[in-house]
């Protein structure tokens, strides 16, 4: 019969005096603060913005070369780099970085601490839009894995940004996964959505649902039709309470899901512009939306107590992406 030693009683006794906590979990304020600086993440997408990341049009433009036009879908584009650029013009980057800038400026008149990229990785022109390369939750981000070859990539100059700002990094999408941020959103705090297309798969939303699944945030699951990307471009929530919609493109279903939790949905109409619905709230009942609100919509906004602040961004917006799209937010306050 052996006899523990006195050594090992010591060791013992000091592995159980200073034992191991669980406890306070790790998105507590407590212990964001104590262990990473400050609370980070999202468990909204609507409570005041803190600090949001965005890109600056820049020299990544440049790989669009106009001797390369397709007429025959209405752009220049090259299948082989995988770059592709909408309309009949090439970009307007001092009309883009002009517009860019004035969203800055917004944002960070609103409340917002504004963070950009470190460093762009060069020709992914689409980086402006820096809603799909990362999603934060509650206590830290999630980095996606863009779908087309031209977004492959952006993952890398966001992942070391965050790094730099040393918000935690609670997963990288793998394997086959695709998953891009802006067809992610939260419906309240313990109910998100992501919309599948040919951005974002089943594989993908099944990572991500793992992550969720930690915070006991369900998951829903919209298919979106054709050839549609995210689902920023139907469904935004603009208050805690209030989702601006695109009805046609979204299935009863879910629209019943959303009147299950409470949600009121002020519907688009025909006679809003192409963006309006790719907004972006600042804080409850405040949203920055490009131009284009008709006045039908304006009154719904309004008879909602939701106010509107305007800034044209239709030069960035010939890229692919609106407002919502170049924004990510990294610390909303909680609801």
């Amino acid at each position: 019969m052996s006899i523990i030693s006195e050594h090992e009683y010591r060791y013992n006794m000091l592995i159980k005096t200073f034992a191991s906590r669980a406890e306070p979990a790790f998105e507590a304020e407590s212990e964001q603060v104590e262990v990473w600086g400050r609370r980070w993440g999202c468990n909204n997408d609507v409570g005041q913005i803190r600090k949001v990341l965005m890109h600056r049009p820049g020299p990544e433009l440049d790989i669009v070369d106009p001797s390369k036009r397709i007429p025959d879908i209405g752009a220049f584009g090259d299948p082989e780099q995988g770059w592709y650029w909408r309309g009949d013009s090439i970009p307007d980057l001092p009309a883009q970085q002009a517009q860019h800038d004035k969203l800055v400026a917004a944002l960070r008149e609103e409340g917002a601490e504004v963070v950009f990229l470190d460093e762009c990785a060069p020709g992914k022109m689409k980086s402006v839009y820096t809603r799909d390369s990362v999603i934060a939750i509650d206590g830290g981000a999630i980095v996606t894995r863009l779908g087309p070859p031209i977004r492959r990539g952006e993952e890398l100059p966001v992942t070391r940004t965050l790094a730099k700002l040393g918000m935690p990094i609670l997963r990288t999408i793998g394997g086959t996964g695709l998953m891009e941020g802006g067809s992610f959103a939260f419906i309240t705090p313990k109910v998100a959505v992501v919309g599948l297309s040919s951005r974002v798969n089943e594989e993908g939303a099944r990572q991500l649902e793992e992550v969720l699944r930690v915070h006991g945030v369900e998951l829903l699951r919209v298919d979106l039709t054709g050839y549609r990307l995210h689902i920023d471009g139907m469904f935004v929530m603009v208050d805690a309470e209030t989702a601006f919609v695109n009805p046609t493109l979204l299935p009863f279903w879910f629209l019943e899901r959303l009147t299950q939790l409470g949600i009121r949905q002020i519907e688009v109409c025909p006679d809003d512009g192409n963006w309006v619905i790719n907004c972006l709230a600042v804080r409850p009942g405040r949203v920055i939306m490009a131009g284009g609100l008709s006045e039908r919509t304006q009154a719904k906004f309004d008879k909602a107590g939701i106010t509107v602040r305007v800034v044209e961004y239709d030069k960035v917006a010939l890229g692919g992406g609106g407002i919502h799209c170049s924004t990510s937010p990294l610390i909303r306050d909680p609801l």
